[in-house]
């Protein structure tokens, strides 16, 4: 008796909880119904800050500001942004490179390897590429691959191993595109930068990566003959844009779509990620030009053989070079060429070259940047050095470098 008389009033606060509850979903069915109603009508007088755009599937709010409200207003979304736009402009003007090697017919070996290259000239039935000296080095042939997938033969106009570039021409049948070449001096670190090549072959050919420019001026030692030795130091661009084997030859770009550098390749360390090369325009253009004319670069050259400083043994600077203890950087010769501008001017095994004209030469890097993009052949230059420890100058006309 007690047991259900004490559960009575339960029973009655369970009923009033239901009745409440749906009082409150009648509630919202009806609120809701008023709001769907009341809207179309609150757009129409200009109360809210969108307009409703309506078909037979669906209800979209669009943002008007100051226009009349209007029920067949669409929504278009557009992809086009400055990427997609500087890749349009360009895509087509990158091309494939194969570098068909000899093939030992009982062993299988040779074979091709493949790279990238930029279209950056048509004229007379011809269409010029830009590629990588490596992209091509030991090629028995050379062909082009098209954006339609056509291979046509390629003629090797001249390669440079200093910049890593090579000149390439090809019959312009089939080809719908030109690069445009643009200034790489007036790039900031932190702008965007858009790489066009072919990553790991033709399978992946016109591939895009985003990034920025990491570095406007990066110096990278490079052993030219295999000896261990660092002969040259390639003045590169820095981007994370990357830049994966069968990208060198390709196009960096910029927003503007114009070819900024030549892409050349990435430091490959498993703890090394986004860091990529490119050869800048400024440097490219020049040895582009002189490879397109004359089958090579032409270079002024003194006539000798060097070494920095630094790659020696300090005690030698004073017991083998004599020199004072104030010279701290420069480059010591090591041969002089017979018959060379170098000879004619008296300079000899040993000497220590600090100074050319106005500007210190501290190594081996410094001589041949200032001789390779400051002087011409013919020019003359003043050579200060130390020999014996006495200091002495003497002027050089330069002559025209020799292959390498």
């Amino acid at each position: 008796m007690g047991y259900y008389d004490s559960h009575i009033p339960k029973r009655e606060d369970n009923r009033k909880k239901r009745a409440s509850g749906l009082s409150a979903f009648f509630g919202a069915i009806v609120g809701g119904v008023i709001v769907l109603v009341s809207i179309p009508a609150l757009s129409q007088t200009g109360l809210l800050p969108y307009d409703i755009s309506t078909n037979q599937n669906e209800t979209v709010p669009t943002m008007v500001e100051g226009e009349p409200a209007g029920l067949e207003q669409t929504v278009n979304l557009s992809v086009n942004s400055d990427i997609t736009n500087a890749v349009d402009k360009v895509s087509d003007a990158v091309v494939g490179v194969i570098n068909l090697q000899e093939t030992n017919f009982w062993s299988n070996t040779g074979g091709e390897g493949t790279g990238s290259g930029v279209i950056y000239k048509q004229a007379d039935g011809k269409a010029f590429v830009v590629t990588n000296h490596h992209v091509i080095e030991g090629a028995r042939e050379v062909e082009v691959s098209l954006t339609d997938g056509t291979r046509v033969p390629a003629k090797v106009l001249g390669t440079d191993v200093l910049t890593d570039l090579a000149v390439l021409e090809i019959d312009d049948e089939g080809v719908t595109a030109v690069a445009e070449f643009g200034n790489s001096e007036t790039l900031r670190v932190g702008e965007p930068a858009v790489a066009i090549g072919n990553p790991l072959g033709l399978a992946f050919s016109s591939t895009v990566t985003q990034g920025i420019i990491s570095a406007t001026e990066r110096s990278i030692p490079v052993d030219l003959t295999g000896n261990g030795q660092i002969d040259w130091h390639a003045e590169v661009l820095q981007t994370d844009a990357a830049i994966n084997p069968g990208n060198s030859g390709g196009a960096l770009l910029n927003i503007q779509g114009q070819v900024i550098g030549i892409n050349s390749m990435k430091i490959a360390q498993s703890s090394v990620e986004g860091i990529g090369f490119a050869i800048p325009t400024a440097i490219a253009v020049p040895v582009i030009n002189d490879l397109e004319r004359f089958s090579e670069v032409r270079r002024p050259q003194m006539g000798v053989g060097i070494r920095s400083l630094s790659e020696i043994p300090g005690y030698h600077w004073q017991e083998t070079l004599k020199l004072p203890d104030e010279v701290k950087a420069g480059v010591f010769v090591t041969s002089v060429a017979p018959v060379s501008p170098a000879e004619r001017a008296g300079l000899q095994e040993y000497d220590v070259i600090v100074k050319i004209n106005d500007r210190d030469i501290e190594d081996g890097h410094d001589l041949r940047k200032f001789l390779y993009t400051e002087t011409e052949i013919g020019d003359e230059i003043t050579v200060t050095f130390y020999r014996e420890g006495s200091k002495q100058t003497t002027t050089i006309t330069l002559s025209e470098q020799q292959a390498f």
